[in-house]
């Protein structure tokens, strides 16, 4: 499913300069190929914004050939963002009005980084609230990733994430694959996984909803899951989006927060990612770090060139694999007229056929 060029946003040019194939929209045009529209909410604060755009793009365009895929990203009011931000989103992000008056395929809505306790008082809440009700009544499935998948549970279920204990969960876990499901046919029954979130949701909290865990993790908990109609709403709690150097650029940030004042301790590391040599240099520059604290001298510079040969991506492919499936699915299934969320003959509850009780 190759990209398709369908507008001057810098992330196309990007992708396809690190090798991803991405056509042109005159080259689109003289293709006789079936289009999909995906729209993607990009909810993520503006360090991560671009970043997060093209991680998720990368993965809908490693997809199988069967489609062209137009990306839509929008954005909507969550709070205050920085004139450089706001200037990218007002030059290259579509509105959700034009999108909800042209239609999507499918929806991806990405994580957010949360700030409050309770996620009715963020300022994304009413308007995340507003897409997905939208979503559920006029596109075919739509991606949860991390907060996202817990905002869903919480307006459409009244299911509460709790806090991590005794904090964070982040690093790269072991998962196990627990149903037979058109999402992960054709799948490792175990394969790895990045995790990054403050607030979780178990198996006992998802269960009585309906919701059907397809992956797990025995540390990290819930993987991937779906809604009670096997389709319509994919969850992730993890991230499959995630970079080689994701969690390494977020170890980094909680290093400069350290550093600034902002938190007390200095950060732990994410849990089985780095290996050891990549330990040994990083505890050598945690030492520098507080040897400069503590004589009130400027810290070293973190050695991200260093750093990177040394990091290791063992999930990267098992994402590809799920969106495959993912996308081959909607392509089956979604209506020709993108306004309409299902084919006509296919029951809204059972969109797969799966006889779910």
């Amino acid at each position: 499913m190759p990209l398709v060029a369908h507008s001057d946003l810098p992330s196309f040019e990007r992708l396809r300069s690190s090798g991803q194939e991405v056509l042109t929209l005159d080259r689109a045009r003289r293709q006789d190929i079936r289009e999909l529209h995906v729209g993607l909410l990009n909810m993520m604060p503006d360090a991560a914004l671009e970043a997060t755009e093209r991680q998720f793009m990368r993965l809908v365009g490693s997809c199988n050939r069967i489609a062209q895929i137009h990306v839509h990203p929008f954005a909507v009011d969550a709070g205050a963002r920085g004139p450089k931000a706001r200037e990218y989103l007002d030059r290259y992000y579509e509105s959700f009005d034009d999108v909800r008056a042209t239609g999507l395929d499918a929806l991806i809505i990405s994580g957010a980084n949360p700030a409050q306790p309770e996620m009715e008082v963020e300022p994304f809440w009413t308007p995340l609230v507003e897409v997905m009700e939208w979503a559920a009544e006029h596109v075919c499935s739509v991606v949860c990733s991390c907060l996202a998948t817990h905002a869903y549970l919480r307006h459409f279920h009244g299911v509460a994430r709790q806090r991590c204990l005794p904090g964070k969960r982040w690093g790269v876990y072991e998962h196990r694959n627990l149903a037979a499901h058109p999402l992960v046919a054709n799948l490792n029954t175990r394969f790895d996984a990045p995790h990054s979130h403050v607030y979780e949701m178990t198996r006992t909290d998802v269960e009585p909803a309906g919701v059907q865990v397809l992956s797990e993790s025995e540390e990290a908990g819930i993987y991937l899951a779906v809604s009670a109609d096997g389709f319509r709403f994919v969850f992730f709690q993890g991230h499959p989006e995630y970079d080689t150097v994701s969690l390494a650029k977020e170890y980094k940030r909680e290093v400069a927060r350290f550093v600034a004042g902002e938190r007390e301790i200095y950060p732990a590391f994410p849990e089985r990612y780095f290996a050891a040599a990549a330990r040994a240099m990083l505890e050598r520059h945690r030492d520098e770090v507080m040897e400069a604290k503590a004589r009130g001298a400027a810290p070293p510079a973190f050695p991200d060139a260093d750093l990177e040969p040394q990091l290791d991506n063992t999930w990267t492919d098992t994402g590809k694999a799920m969106f495959n499936n993912w996308l081959g699915l909607v392509y089956q299934l979604t209506d020709v007229d993108r306004r309409k969320p299902l084919m006509a003959n296919l029951h809204p509850d059972d969109p797969l056929g799966l006889e779910i009780a």
